[in-house]
């Protein structure tokens, strides 16, 4: 088997979208599973629409998701010549020729055949010669498409699909200014690169045929063609932005993580039997092109979320805060004292127990930060409200215990509450208030241990005193 080259071909022209991202994804995991290649290539032959921006916006999100490609990204504009190179031997050799109709003739002969019922098939100047002065005109390059039998295309995901070669026009291969089409753009880059397998969009899938033509002309190999479903919304309906078509970026500001989006991304068209949390590893090791699925996958952001979370709590305490550190100071308003980094990676598997996304982790780390006195949510206010005098009998019965576990902490408690003949729960109830301002927590004993006895004491004297 020769070596295995994907490639990931985007446009510069946005953002690298959810369908673009997974395409990416697919086409990696295929190369790393044949330890093959993975290239990139820029379609940046639209001038006008393609942008430095763009081209940034798809490299920082393959760098997110951790796809990285061998090799530098190699720009389709910058081989237009090696385009040309070939429209013009396909014109030697005739199996190309010079179209001298005009826009303006096109759109009368297209108009014509779709009132006709028929295919418009360009092929006005087939069998012409132009006369001396028709020649002085500015001229476009069409490729002979056979107008006899048929091909057949054996696609790795849509299985054998035929289409008559009568139904294919000649498309244009260079336009009359001497650029070259993305139709044969694209099969000369493919081929120059050496790509044995397009893996892409089945929105292609037409364009197949085409290329297959310009292959068949110039006597090159045909790779492996592998078209996946689209994406669509819950609705079934074409993904839009209501649904999650957004930027890779997005996802990253929404608080998911790459981990997450990777498995998310894989699972969204692909299967390994009843396998929903696949590890990177395991994908490399199991991805194929059988088990991609021929009906479009719906995009779920509940299962997304699921997966995020899942990811997150197998995370350890350091990574987590790396990845919130910089939004918790903006949160908070100040930059982490040691004091509270040592808190946070202590609470940290509790916090990430409860997280779905990087944002909740952001709220309920912040009350392992200083940032007394706490601010009040309307349900803290009422619970701690005339409970003043019971805050400081127990900020100061806390404050006598001497060894600051969550077992020590948990009998004063319940001392306390004992000596009072108080239900636990209406001495718990106050103290987790003073101590989150009505945050979520989780265990308030563990709560109590992490924030330390000074933090402690100080949060139940700051509520005892309003």
């Amino acid at each position: 088997m020769p070596k295995v080259i994907t490639r990931f071909a985007p446009s510069p022209t946005g953002f690298l979208h959810i369908g673009g991202a997974r395409t990416a994804l697919y086409n990696w995991l295929y190369a790393r599973r044949h330890n093959g290649q993975f290239l990139l290539r820029i379609e940046d032959t639209d001038r006008k629409r393609s942008t430095d921006e763009a081209v940034a916006a798809i490299l920082a999100g393959m760098s997110w998701l951790g796809l990285d490609c061998d090799g530098e990204a190699v720009s389709q504009y910058a081989q237009a010549e090696r385009h040309k190179e070939v429209a013009l031997k396909l014109l030697a050799d005739g199996k190309a020729y010079r179209c001298y109709a005009t826009s303006e003739e096109l759109a009368e002969l297209r108009s014509k055949a779709r009132d006709e019922g028929k295919p418009f098939l360009g092929d006005v100047w087939r069998d012409k010669e132009p006369d001396a002065e028709t020649a002085k005109r500015p001229y476009a390059i069409r490729i002979k498409m056979p107008r006899e039998g048929e091909v057949t295309i054996n696609d790795e995901v849509q299985g054998n699909v035929t289409v008559q070669n009568k139904e294919l026009d000649d498309m244009i291969l260079l336009r009359s200014d001497g650029t070259p089409t993305y139709m044969l753009a694209v099969v000369v880059d493919d081929h120059d690169m050496g790509v044995t397998h397009v893996i892409r969009g089945d929105d292609h899938l037409n364009n197949a045929f085409r290329q297959y033509q310009v292959y068949a002309a110039m006597g090159w190999s045909v790779p492996v063609f592998a078209h996946i479903p689209l994406i669509h919304g819950p609705d079934g309906k074409k993904l839009s932005k209501r649904h999650g078509a957004l930027g890779v970026e997005e996802y990253a500001e929404m608080g998911f993580v790459p981990e997450a989006m990777r498995n998310y991304l894989l699972r969204l068209g692909w299967s390994h039997g009843d396998d929903e949390i696949i590890s990177t590893q395991q994908a490399i090791e199991w991805f194929n092109l059988e088990n991609v699925g021929r009906g479009p996958a719906r995009f779920d952001f509940d299962k997304l979320d699921n997966l995020n979370a899942h990811y997150m709590r197998t995370m350890n305490s350091e990574t987590i805060l790396s990845l919130v550190k910089n939004e918790l100071e903006i949160y908070t308003g100040d930059k982490l004292a040691e004091i509270e980094i040592q808190r946070l990676l202590a609470a940290m598997p509790s916090i990430a127990e409860r997280a779905k996304r990087l944002p909740d982790v952001v709220e309920a780390a912040s009350l392992y930060c200083n940032t007394r006195p706490l601010k009040l949510t309307e349900k803290a206010s009422a619970t701690l409200s005339g409970n003043g005098p019971m805050l400081v009998e127990l900020a100061e019965k806390l404050l006598s215990v001497s060894s600051w576990k969550s077992d020590q902490i948990k009998e004063a408690i319940i001392s306390y509450a004992t000596a009072k003949e108080l239900k636990l729960g209406k001495v718990m109830q106050p103290i987790r208030a003073a101590l989150t301002g009505g945050l979520p927590s989780g265990d308030l004993t563990d709560l109590l241990e992490i924030l330390g006895q000074q933090e402690s004491y100080d949060r139940l004297l700051d509520q005892a005193n309003t």
